[in-house]
């Protein structure tokens, strides 16, 4: 009776933890652990049904079960090197980098097989249209709309599968080295060609300073010349109204009687003619004979004009007459006298 008892006791243990076990296994297949930054696809005897997002989530167990997981974060997706033969017939070796990010769990598991690969492969297309369409200086020198024009073609064309491409780079672009070659002989061309321009630009320029500085030296030397000689007119035209002035006041002089005034203007005029004849770069020795009598007879004709202007023939009373030795009958005025003779 005991044995029967004990036996019933050890087959109750076993469905207990036959029962227990059952449980654990129920619980892991129904309970599910999503990590950050990922989703899960869930498959009810192979259909789609859900998406499990990050942290615990539920499922029935032995009827549904996880049929993608999926990296929800920006990856990075290395573009091999390939040839590009551009418009120009130039043979380039192209590779870069295409970023893209997924945006809808279900439908990059389940709209395109192998995402990645779908994704290198219309990236690399791409690439070759878009560069075989430019000619290699574009190619060069335009790498900004390069990777834009293939943004937006690759972009379009995933957008069906759930992903955004938010990137692509183009990391080198390698011509053959011949191309090289020719390109640096070119740009050395280019730049001496510059060099040549620059230099006889400022050879130019140089000129034309150093022209128009000397036109405004002759300029200024003419405004030099014209303001001398018009400040040399000037003081002649002084000289001359002074001269004139001189003149009117000895006439005056003469008219009124003052023969005396008339003397001592042609004995002045007289002796200034001496003093420049003496005063010559060209003579340094004078042999000029004067005689005072020729000096008194010349004076005396000028008071005989004199004489005759005053209208009655009357000498004036100061001057004396007295005879020229040699000519009877002529009268010249006397000289006057410096003082102490």
């Amino acid at each position: 009776m005991f044995d029967g008892f004990f036996d019933d006791i050890g087959g109750f243990d076993i469905a207990v933890v036959v029962l227990v076990v059952l449980l654990i296994v129920v619980v892991f297949r129904a309970v599910k652990q999503v990590p950050q930054g990922w989703n899960y696809t869930v498959e009810r005897f192979g259909r789609y049904t859900k998406t499990l997002k990050p942290g615990l989530a539920m499922i029935v167990p032995f009827i549904d079960r996880v049929g993608q997981r999926l990296n929800m974060m920006e990856q990075v997706l290395d573009v091999p090197s390939q040839e590009v033969i551009t418009r120009d017939n130039a043979t380039c070796t192209v590779d870069g980098v295409t970023f893209f990010q997924i945006l809808d769990a279900a439908k990059a598991a389940y709209e395109v097989s192998g995402l990645q690969n779908a994704i290198l492969n219309i990236t690399m297309t791409n690439i070759r249209t878009v560069m075989g369409s430019m000619d290699l200086d574009q190619l060069l020198s335009n790498r900004d709309e390069i990777n834009t024009r293939l943004l937006h073609v690759v972009d379009a064309a995933t957008e069906a599968w759930g992903v955004k491409v938010t990137r692509i780079e183009i990391k080198d672009i390698n011509p053959p080295r011949d191309l090289v070659d020719s390109m640096a002989r070119q740009m050395k061309a280019e730049r001496d060609k510059r060099a040549a321009i620059l230099e006889a630009e400022g050879l130019r320029q140089a000129q034309i300073l150093r022209a128009d500085g000397e036109k405004q030296s002759q300029i200024l030397q003419a405004e030099g010349r014209r303001e001398s000689a018009l400040r040399d007119a000037e003081a002649r035209e002084r000289l001359a109204e002074a001269e004139a002035k001189a003149t009117a006041l000895v006439s005056e002089a003469v008219t009124s009687g003052n023969v005396q005034a008339l003397n001592y203007f042609i004995a002045d005029k007289y002796t200034q003619a001496l003093g420049q004849f003496a005063s010559s770069p060209n003579q340094k020795i004078l042999m000029l004979p004067v005689e005072a009598s020729a000096l008194i007879g010349s004076l005396g004709g000028i008071a005989e004009l004199a004489k005759a202007a005053f209208g009655d023939g009357a000498e004036p009373a100061s001057l004396p007459p007295r005879r020229r030795p040699g000519q009877p009958g002529g009268t010249v005025p006397p000289l006057p006298r410096e003082p102490g003779t």
